[in-house]
């Protein structure tokens, strides 16, 4: 059996609206992991004060400026409702300040340490950083599934544009329930 964890990218206030449609999906697979005493890590996305003053380093601050970015500890850069209750005091959550959740973090040690070999990730926003932790996480040797209907983005088209680019490049593209099938068969 390939160890398989999962990763829920940034489900946030800021991101709310976007993850409408995705939240019930989202919830099922954690339920899943749960139950099968798979691990969950969570990442949240956030800037610090320094990220947040001129010069600015941080490129995402550059792209987007200081009040188009989330401030770390805001109410912005809290888990939204849905997910604040699966996230309770002892789950994996990885602080980021970019799109890539491997940057600058110790997702790749957490995850190694845990022997995983397969991520299955779902989130916000699908062309951004579920997309780019995706294939950084395909890079770095890990089976990487992308969950097409528990994750979320701008608008539609977005959405289907980072699933195609990943599906074509990197790895497979499925839905919740064809994870928790696949797995499922591979037993806990």
């Amino acid at each position: 059996m390939t160890k398989t964890a999962l990763l829920i990218i940034d489900m946030q206030n800021f991101f709310a609206p976007m993850a409408t449609s995705a939240l019930p999906n989202i919830q099922k697979l954690h339920s899943f992991f749960s139950t099968s005493n798979r691990p969950i890590l969570f990442t949240q996305h956030g800037h610090p004060e320094s990220d947040l003053k001129p010069p600015y380093k941080n490129q995402l601050v550059r792209r987007w400026g200081p009040s188009g970015s989330i401030h770390r500890g805001s109410k912005e850069g809290d888990f939204m409702p849905g997910i604040r209750e699966l996230v309770h005091d002892s789950a994996e959550i990885v602080q980021k300040n970019t799109y890539d959740a491997f940057i600058n973090t110790d997702l790749a040690e957490r995850l190694e340490k845990k022997g995983v070999e397969r991520l299955v990730v779902c989130g916000v926003m699908t062309d951004c950083c579920c997309d780019t932790t995706a294939r950084s996480a395909f890079n770095r040797g890990f089976e990487t599934w992308l969950v097409s209907d528990a994750c979320g983005s701008a608008d539609g088209e977005q959405h289907e544009a980072g699933l195609r680019g990943f599906g074509f490049a990197c790895g497979g593209v499925m839905t919740a329930g064809e994870v928790v099938k696949a797995l499922g068969k591979e037993g806990a």
